[in-house]
């Protein structure tokens, strides 16, 4: 394996992705006003460890992408959760996808991403996004369409600052959202981009169940620190009296 700045490349693992992008995210440590939101099923175990390592919020943004039909892999869009629509209109005119075709594809995967929130979440409710900054991650972009609608999506929930973080992508996506968001943080941009497992060791698909356990050992971090703070709060009021 090459080191390549803050990154050894091929990446070992999701894990090792996530651990990388911690120092590039330092700033945001302990930061009441931050929040780290993973695109799942792949982003969450990168997000998970920069979560951890940075004392942050966990939480997701879930995000399906609309391949192009014969070649799932091409995005001509995304949609994410709280029906925002992404269009990649050079992919969509360059195959001639039409209405209908567009309509079809959204349906299909509305219907998947409804089915993880309700899997991943239950009835946990959506974090507060207003006066926050938001940390996007995912394990990778291509095309960028689900980080794009990812973008959108916490715009209209109020976020105050995006940053996307992601340990791969070709130039030309980061260039593309860098007019969209705040910072972008991306320690590999390699000159020749084919897929985002091409640069990983160990690309296996993430399974709902462990998308659910890590969710679940943030959370429980999380009510454990405010306990902890409501605990320290009870204590300096009791010295009080």
């Amino acid at each position: 394996m090459q080191q390549h700045d803050t990154i050894q490349i091929p990446i070992p693992d999701r894990q090792a992705a996530g651990r990388a992008l911690v120092p590039l995210l330092a700033a945001y440590r302990g930061r009441p006003d931050a929040i780290v939101l993973a695109l799942p099923r792949g982003g969450v175990p990168v997000a998970y460890e920069i979560a951890t390592a940075l004392d942050l919020r966990l939480d997701l943004m879930p995000v399906r992408k609309l391949g192009v039909p014969f070649h799932e892999e091409l995005a001509m869009g995304a949609i994410a959760s709280g029906g925002v629509w992404y269009l990649n209109t050079d992919v969509v005119n360059l195959h001639g996808i039409d209405g209908p075709t567009l309509d079809a594809a959204a349906e299909r995967e509305l219907k998947e991403l409804r089915r993880r929130e309700q899997v991943y979440r239950g009835d946990r409710p959506l974090p507060d996004l207003h006066g926050q900054q938001v940390i996007l991650v995912d394990d990778g972009l291509a095309t960028g369409a689900s980080m794009q609608a990812a973008v959108k999506a916490v715009r209209d929930r109020g976020a105050t600052r995006v940053i996307v973080a992601v340990p791969v992508a070709p130039d030309d996506t980061l260039a593309e959202l860098r007019e969209q968001v705040d910072e972008v943080v991306c320690p590999f941009v390699p000159q020749w981009f084919t897929a985002i497992g091409c640069w990983y060791v160990d690309f296996f698909q993430v399974t709902d169940q462990a998308v659910i356990e890590l969710l679940q050992r943030a959370w429980q971090r999380e009510q454990g620190r405010r306990v902890e703070a409501g605990e320290m709060i009870d204590a300096s009021t009791s010295t009080k009296h």
